[in-house]
């Protein structure tokens, strides 16, 4: 049960005379209104803050800036990608150093899907740019895990699936 439904049952439960001075039917409507429209806000602050992560993530690709990289990855993070599952430390080493360089990235028809202290973001990574072989466009369909702890949200797992060209 979300939050805005369990508002929703308690202010419905509540007895007429738990809201002195007011009728039955207005006091539960004004009461839920205000309540949901300041949890919605939360919600809505709180996927804004997601959304700008992932965007960081994609400008951070770019710019091979490990520091974003490590403000985002919480320890423990897991990453797989197709068949490939690595930890932090690699995905570090491989953004900073590996044989490609992305030129252009970013997100598209990203969602997020709230679970209290944790959220997952989903959507599209198209990147491009070149590395050994030559030029690259790629598309990944992507799932990002997050968790808010010590005031911030880092991502604890992330799954990338490239889709093959012929798709495209």
């Amino acid at each position: 049960m979300n939050a805005l439904h369990l508002v929703a049952l308690l202010l419905a439960t509540q007895a007429p005379e738990s809201f002195p001075g007011r009728t039955a039917l207005s006091t539960p409507r004004a009461e839920l209104g205000a309540i949901a429209s300041r949890i919605l806000s939360v919600q809505d602050t709180e996927a804004r803050v997601l959304l700008r992560l992932e965007d960081d993530w994609a400008v951070g690709l770019i710019r091979r800036d490990a520091a974003v990289f490590r403000r985002l990855l919480a320890d423990g993070f897991i990453y797989t990608e197709n068949d490939r599952t690595v930890g932090r430390d690699d995905v570090l080493h491989d953004i900073v150093a590996g044989p490609d360089t992305v030129e252009t990235a970013h997100n598209e028809a990203m969602q997020v899907h709230r679970f209290g202290t944790t959220a997952v973001v989903t959507g599209w990574l198209v990147v491009s740019g070149h590395g050994p072989s030559g030029p690259f466009d790629r598309r990944y369909r992507f799932t990002d895990t997050w968790v808010r702890g010590g005031g911030r949200w880092q991502i604890v797992a992330a799954h990338d699936y490239l889709v093959p060209t012929r798709q495209r």
